[in-house]
């Protein structure tokens, strides 16, 4: 079997930006959340198709907030997709799919937990991570863990990380480290761009792991002297971002492999969608429980 895991916040941001706005019968606007509702029915209605799981950022921040100030907020997030979040969980579970709602953790965390947890059993031949999201790109492995980037069908395994980033995915928080992340908020180290720290890293896997001796760098010895020194003089901020960058598999996930097996979707949901003046979704429901 395959097991597929969605980061429900991207689908939920692509829905907003991408799927038409619509309001409730009360005023809500609830675009978003009918748009993820039907990207997810076409997902669990495709063949192959049986287990699935969907992570949310049940608030914007976390645990990561505490450790460095600058990192993400919901400050800036449209308010009218802010207040979809909570109406998204209740769709999604409600089309009978487990949902994971992260309020310490992020919903990277959960995906993160749920990879550690169910890539070493024997029933699971592939586990699907969707999302283009580079962070998860550290969650990669072989075959048998990859990203697939469901609007523009773009599957990344092992090789295909290599490929992108220069580096195995065991090196992406590394990376990420290093170059920084303008979308979670940490800027990286000065001067070490993406080229520079994929040089880097290809010979060395982990910031820890660099020598001081810059003459094994690889590469010219003023470009490797300028990158040395940064990197020294910024250490505590780069084991910082590190560990912003390093996702948690330890989140307390309570369902186990038979819990994400899709068995159909829930009576609530016909009602939840005549609420959010949406008829047509059911109807293209043919499994029930």
């Amino acid at each position: 079997m395959k097991i597929h895991l969605v980061d429900g916040t991207y689908e939920l941001f692509r829905n907003h930006f991408g799927a038409p706005p619509k309001k409730s019968s009360d005023g809500r606007e609830v675009g978003a959340t009918l748009g993820l509702l039907r990207s997810l029915l076409m997902l669990v209605t495709s063949p192959g198709v049986t287990h699935v799981a969907v992570a949310f950022d049940h608030v914007i921040e976390s645990f990561r907030n505490d450790l460095y100030p600058g990192y993400k907020t919901g400050a800036g997030v449209d308010p009218d997709l802010l207040a979809q979040f909570s109406l998204a969980e209740e769709a999604v579970s409600a089309l009978g799919v487990v949902v994971w709602p992260m309020v310490e953790f992020e919903a990277d965390d959960a995906l993160g937990s749920a990879v550690a947890r169910f890539k070493n059993e024997k029933a699971v031949e592939q586990i699907v991570i969707c999302s283009p999201d580079k962070d998860l790109a550290q969650l990669v492995s072989g075959r048998r863990v990859v990203c697939w980037d469901r609007r523009r069908d773009i599957v990344i395994d092992e090789a295909g990380v290599v490929e992108k980033y220069g580096v195995h995915p065991h090196s992406i928080p590394d990376w990420l480290a290093l170059v920084g992340d303008s979308a979670d908020g940490y800027p990286g180290i000065p001067g070490w761009g993406a080229k520079s720290a994929s040089a880097v890293l290809a010979r060395f896997d982990h910031i820890e792991s660099i020598p001081e001796d810059i003459e094994q760098w690889g590469m010219s010895s003023g470009r490797a002297a300028r990158l040395a020194e940064n990197l020294a003089q910024r250490g505590e901020e780069v084991s910082l971002y590190l560990q912003l960058a390093t996702l948690r598999q330890d989140v307390p996930l309570e369902e186990k492999l038979d819990d994400l097996e899709w068995r159909g979707a829930q009576e609530r949901l016909k009602e939840l969608c005549h609420e959010l003046g949406e008829e047509k979704i059911p109807e293209r429901i043919s499994r029930w429980r």
